[in-house]
Formats: structure tokens, sequence, C-alpha cells
């Protein structure tokens, strides 16, 4: 399975991984599904896919499920109560709600319809990569 790493020293806090994940998701929420830490530089915070992911085991309705193929935490809106017990459940702060009333989550889904994750390709100091992890 393959997660989404950040090596922090190379990262300038350019944000372009956040343009990259707003554009590739051809949105009208003008924010990106990438989480900010703004304690001291700015440095991105993705979605870890998690193992034992407290989202999907929260959510009421099925809508966070973790795929067995891919190992990706997938999000279907179409199932989504709304409740953002999944937003509290995430130990690492990274889902959040839609800011345009539509009630969806936002969170990262690794581009799987574009093959890489345009935060990967986009990134100007190779500070995000893409790396197989053991399961």
């Amino acid at each position: 399975m393959k997660r989404i790493k950040i090596d922090r020293s190379k990262c300038v806090g350019c944000l372009t991984c956040t343009t990259a994940c707003i554009v590739s998701h051809n949105s009208e929420d003008t924010r990106s599904r990438i989480t900010i830490d703004s304690s001291g530089k700015y440095a991105p915070i993705f979605c870890r896919h998690c193992d034992r992911p407290e989202c999907v085991y929260t959510c009421m309705t099925g809508a966070m499920s973790k795929d067995k193929e891919t190992g990706l935490v997938t999000y279907n809106k179409e199932r989504c109560a709304s409740c953002y017990m999944c937003i509290m459940a995430c130990p690492y702060g990274v889902l959040k709600a839609d800011s345009r009333a539509q009630k969806e989550i936002m969170k990262c889904d690794a581009c799987k319809d574009k093959g890489t994750p345009q935060c990967v390709e986009k990134c100007p100091m190779a500070a995000i990569t893409l790396e197989e992890v053991p399961n």
C-alpha cells in the first residue's frame, strides 16, 4: 500500500500542494483537502489512511470505508448523514466539512482518478512523496 509522506526538512511552506489539490478536485470550494499545520512554518498534514481508521469505525452509515485493495480510506457522500462523527474521531484533524453547506466531508483521496496525487506531482521541493508502506 502506498501513502503520502512529507519530509518536513525539505518543505518550505509554499503551499503549492494545497493549490494542486484544489485544482485537481475541480471544486467550487476553494479550500484544499490538505490540512495545514501552522505551528512554526506552514506544512501540510495528510490523511494517513490509517490501518484502523477511527473515522470508519465511528461512521454509522458506512459513508467512510477502508478499501482493502488499495488501503485508502474512502468517502461516499451519498451515504453520508452529515453527523460529522468522522471529523470528531480523526486523531490527526485532517477531515473537514465543505464550506458550501453541501454537508460533504472533504478528505484526501490520493487523487485516485488521476493516478498520482497532485500534491506529490506538483511539490517544487520534492518534499511530498508517495511511498510504499507495509500493510
